[in-house]
């Protein structure tokens, strides 16, 4: 059984993985894979029997559990780290807002994103973004644009601006400084709605998860932060709301995008593993 809405872009695939394995190695009476080599486990078995080309990211946060930086430059041995730290100590809590459009039928729109930014990187002779010199991408972007058009081009524009917000933002969590996650998590969140462009698939009269963004921001109002979760393109957004006007925000959200849209979440510090009951 599970309370995770289906479809809400909530790493449920990577749960339902993570969990059978941890199952497999119960009932076998097996030593436990460690989380990052379970991790790996279930993303080829997502990879490779059900046909979704999905990174390691959410496999590896399902597995650890708790807030975690995962660092992915070795592909085959990611650096993690682990914080604990509940954001309702700072005043705010995690709400997922589920944005009334199934994430699951975008897997060819999520599948883009990093097949463009490998397209790129290839086209500077390398596989991954991570291994292209900031630059030299910088050197080529006329050509880029004119060969891969502006979408790619943004995109990895995107990655290198993120990946330095997540150094930052992993700093101000290590520290207790909640003013500069938020401030840099609402800067992450744009980024991803205008460089990245994971929050609408086609800019048209439909765009669930925009319009998710736009009334939580509506409420906010310059408080907090919001922004898209996982993959997006639908699924569910994240808003961290202070504690004082989350339930008015709860109730407001759900009377627009319906009953049970919105809930608050803790971060549970213990990753995948299975109990015999």
């Amino acid at each position: 059984t599970s309370t995770i809405p289906s479809g809400g872009g909530l790493s449920s695939s990577a749960a339902v993985e993570a969990a059978l394995g941890r199952a497999l190695e119960a009932f076998w009476g097996l030593e436990p894979a460690s989380p990052i080599a379970l991790a790996q486990e279930s993303q080829r078995t997502e990879n490779n029997f059900y046909g979704k080309p999905c990174g390691l990211m959410d496999q590896a946060a399902v597995c650890l559990g708790g807030l975690a930086f995962m660092d992915f430059g070795n592909a085959a041995n990611p650096r993690t780290q682990k914080v604990a730290l509940d954001f309702e100590d700072f005043g705010h809590a995690l709400v997922l807002i589920k944005v009334g459009a199934d994430h699951a039928a975008s897997t060819a729109d999520y599948a883009a994103i990093p097949s463009e930014m490998q397209s790129v990187a290839t086209k500077l002779g390398h596989t991954r973004l991570c291994e292209v010199d900031r630059s030299d991408f910088d050197r080529r972007i006329a050509d880029l644009r004119q060969e891969y058009g502006d979408r790619a081009v943004l995109r990895c524009v995107h990655y290198w601006f993120e990946n330095d917000l997540v150094d930052r933002r992993w700093e101000a969590l290590q520290i207790g400084d909640i003013d500069a996650f938020l401030n840099l998590t609402r800067a992450s969140g744009a980024s991803s709605a205008m460089y990245l462009q994971n929050v609408a698939a086609e800019l048209g009269r439909e765009q669930p998860a925009m319009c998710a963004l736009g009334l939580a921001e509506h409420i906010l109002n310059g408080r907090g932060a919001a922004r898209i979760h996982g993959g997006g393109f639908g699924g569910t957004i994240q808003a961290f709301v202070p504690l004082d006007i989350v339930d008015a925000f709860i109730a407001q959200m759900d009377a627009w995008l319906g009953v049970g849209s919105s809930r608050r979440y803790k971060v549970s510090d213990k990753g995948a593993y299975a109990a015999w009951l």
